[in-house]
């Protein structure tokens, strides 16, 4: 799969994604997608919340695996880390 239609996949997963976490005032921003890893960014209410690494690894991590083929991986990108 080509990484263009990997991303394009990434991007309608978070789309799905969106209104849930919108729901509790967070959301989230993709930063990249490198060597089979997404790269994301909590926002909002996420940052720093006490469920946020369930959220990555049991909702977020979990669809992308399942829906998005050459995905690997999710990692989370902390607000002070700089690519």
């Amino acid at each position: 799969m080509e990484n263009n239609d990997i991303v394009k996949g990434i991007k309608k997963v978070i789309k799905k994604l969106r209104p849930y976490l919108n729901g509790d005032g967070g959301d989230l921003e993709f930063v990249k997608f490198e060597e089979g890893i997404v790269y994301i960014k909590l926002l909002g209410a996420c940052m720093g919340c006490a469920s946020s690494s369930d959220t990555m690894k049991n909702a977020i991590e979990a669809m992308m695996l399942e829906e998005v083929p050459g995905v690997i991986g999710v990692e989370q990108i902390l607000e002070e880390e700089s690519l």
